[in-house]
């Protein structure tokens, strides 16, 4: 909320004596820390009411407010603007006289709006500060796209793919309607904050869906006709062979979406029906690579700090895929990374930038795998290292070397918990004296929603619910959490975002020792239970007891 516009909140504020000094400066403190505008941090943390804070806004502009919007455009009412120019202005016409037309923006401190609005309409124009929710639920339902894929759909018809030569489909992917509505979806993807786009050809049916804080929605289904042209335009965007619908292909583009620069990796899958397109979002200005900005707890914090300032030794991030382990280990390179020590990353793929540390991509194809890689970077005196995953004996082995000879290595590894990552290993063939004196710690995380802050109210589980998270009803009254009821803010499914819940081992010298004697995984998991060990259960259930997440979340990833 009225992001980029914090000095002008805290001058409003000030003069209108609506938060004391104190609280403004720790506001602004908090709002610095968390990223957060600093208009939506007072409202979250009660300083000032939402709508108190948006009718000061209003008139401190000069513009109008309106506490409560439509929920129904008439047609020419949403027709006054194009869905591109809505989007991405941040504004929703919802009324019009004979004197002016009144538009609700997300965007009051936009000084040029008003004078292009006048001149797109050629008609008087009054802004309105509204409730950014209920703008944004407008520009979803009226500027979404629908009548793009209407548009887009006009004129084609089901071929048979057999019929269409290449030039045939390059000439279809190149079509203005198509062009148009694949960025409509891109930009709508990376506007909600999706991780991966599925483009599914089913036999009468397109299906298009986005996954959003974990969970894959629906979009808006476009005719079965578009299936063909939309998957041919993503093919050559990625540079793929838009010929070839036999075998997989994989490529990867960077667009500019919603107003920045976005990588996408694609992968394609022939089927039964036509090729399937993954799109994974790499959207680096949405991530925060910064380690206290995960959410660990701090003695958590503290001990991964402790185990990434070492000078040799291995650090392991585990857990399945898409769990937020990238994301970690760029956040302990960027702690890492400074201008005294060399940093060398082999990744498949590279995701993310990182000034002044060398990315290698793996090439499998050129025979550049995890294994020869980390072999050459021994010879590249680097001080610390990073294996995106160990994936295989020989990558493992060769991490255990470099880690001997004075190297901090950061790697991944897919497995349930903390502790099986030293049992997987193990199993690996690695020599269980290697892992006890090499390993300093394992941290495993999982991702779970978290509760839409704007509808999230108590409720008590059911019984079952509470037996599973090892809260069985006993004398008194059971525990009370928090769940999203569902609202325009999280498009109704209760849960706005999502949050890390951590399980940290950290190698003590009783671990080493059951290690170097090859101890059993139910064993590693005793002892460290014994010094303290929180594991993911634990963890979740902490997060829904303080209202952050809901225990069914817990009990969904753990």
């Amino acid at each position: 909320m009225f992001e980029g516009h914090d000095l002008a909140i805290q001058q409003l504020l000030t003069a209108r004596g609506l938060v004391g000094s104190g609280a403004l400066q720790q506001a602004a403190l908090d709002s610095g820390a968390s990223g957060r505008p600093l208009a939506r941090t007072i409202v979250d943390l009660g300083l000032v009411d939402q709508a108190v804070l948006l009718r000061e806004v209003a008139g401190y502009l000069g513009h109008g407010y309106v506490e409560q919007l439509p929920e129904v455009l008439s047609a020419d009412i949403a027709g006054l603007l194009d869905g591109e120019f809505a989007r991405s202005r941040g504004v929703v016409p919802v009324e019009a006289d004979p004197g002016a037309v009144s538009f609700a923006t997300t965007h009051p401190f936009d000084g040029q709006l008003g004078d292009d609005l006048a001149f797109k309409i050629g008609r008087q124009v009054r802004l309105l500060v509204a409730d950014p929710e209920q703008v944004q639920l407008l520009l979803r339902r009226y500027y979404g796209g629908e009548l793009n894929a209407d548009e887009a759909a006009h004129g084609f018809s089901v071929t048979p793919d057999g019929a269409l030569s290449d030039t045939d489909l390059e000439k279809m992917a190149g079509q203005p309607p198509i062009v148009r509505f694949v960025n409509l979806v891109l930009g709508q993807a990376v506007r909600d904050g999706a991780s991966d786009v599925h483009f599914e050809p089913f036999e009468g049916e397109f299906r298009i869906r986005c996954r959003v804080d974990g969970t894959l929605r629906d979009l808006t289904p476009p005719p079965h006709s578009l299936a063909l042209p939309v998957i041919s335009r993503l093919k050559v965007l990625a540079g793929l062979n838009i010929a070839e619908r036999r075998l997989p292909q994989d490529g990867r583009l960077r667009l500019k979406l919603a107003g920045r620069s976005v990588d996408l990796r694609v992968s394609t899958l022939p089927t039964q029906f036509g090729e399937s397109v993954v799109l994974r979002v790499l959207d680096q200005s949405a991530v925060r690579l910064e380690l206290n900005q995960l959410g660990l707890p701090p003695a958590m914090l503290a001990g991964v700090e402790a185990a990434i300032a070492r000078p040799n030794g291995i650090f392991i991030v585990t857990g399945p895929t898409g769990c937020g382990k990238t994301t970690t280990l760029y956040s302990c390179l960027n702690r890492l990374n400074q201008p005294e020590a060399k940093l060398l990353t082999v990744e498949d793929p590279v995701e993310y930038e990182i000034d002044g540390v060398m990315q290698v991509p793996v090439n499998n194809a050129a025979g550049l795998g995890f294994a020869r890689a980390l072999r050459t970077f021994l010879r590249q005196d680097p001080d610390i290292v990073m294996v995106g995953e160990i994936r295989d004996a020989e990558t493992a082995r060769i991490a255990i070397q470099a880690s001997l000879t004075g190297h901090l290595v950061l790697t991944t590894l897919h497995t349930n918990d903390a502790a099986s990552a030293i049992t997987r290993l193990v199993d690996m063939g690695i020599e269980p004296f290697l892992l006890a004196s090499t390993v300093e710690a394992v941290l495993a995380q999982r991702l779970v929603r978290r509760n839409c802050p704007s509808c999230r109210s108590a409720y008590v589980p059911p019984p079952e619910t509470l037996c599973s998270l090892g809260l069985a009803a006993g004398a008194g009254a059971p525990p009370v959490f928090q769940r999203g009821q569902g609202c325009a803010a999280c498009d109704g499914t209760g849960f706005l975002g999502r949050m890390g819940i951590f399980e940290f081992l950290r190698m003590t010298e009783p671990l080493r020792e059951a290690v170097a004697r090859g101890a059993s995984l139910i064993e590693l998991r005793q002892l460290a239970a014994g010094e303290g060990l929180a594991v993911l259960r634990q963890s979740g259930l902490a997060a829904a007891l303080a209202g952050e997440t809901a225990p069914e979340e817990v009990l969904r990833f753990t």
